[in-house]
């Protein structure tokens, strides 16, 4: 595997103890890459409202862009779920909005799965 998602994916997990997930308890974590390498996180923040709720993937996408980024080519995921979180819809939506290539999604004991946006 790329070391530079090695690297983004340790740095994920790292953060998923940022998550604000009172109400589902599923705690998740991205870092958007941009082409030049920088990584950006964000996670996921909840809401007793649901639909105002933010999912990690946007939150990590729209910080690499309010910072002047939007050359953004991987999305890595990682969860405390059990099995593999994927990108919701609005977050799919997001992604090809701004290009993205590749998806990586990762589960709890350490499985990487690598996708090209366009197969999921």
């Amino acid at each position: 595997m790329d070391e530079l998602i090695e690297k983004a994916i340790k740095l994920a997990k790292d953060y998923l103890k940022n998550s604000y997930s009172p109400y589902s308890g599923v705690k998740v974590a991205s870092v958007a890459i941009t082409s030049s390498g920088e990584m950006f996180t964000g996670v996921n923040v909840e809401n007793s409202s649901y639909g105002l709720s933010m999912c990690a993937e946007r939150v990590a996408i729209f910080k690499a862009v309010s910072e002047g980024h939007r050359d953004i080519k991987t999305v890595v995921i990682v969860s405390n779920r059990d099995g593999f979180t994927y990108p919701c819809g609005a977050c799919l939506q997001v992604m090809s909005e701004f290009n993205v290539e590749t998806v990586v999604v990762t589960s709890p004991n350490g499985e990487v799965r690598v996708h090209k946006l366009g197969e999921l």
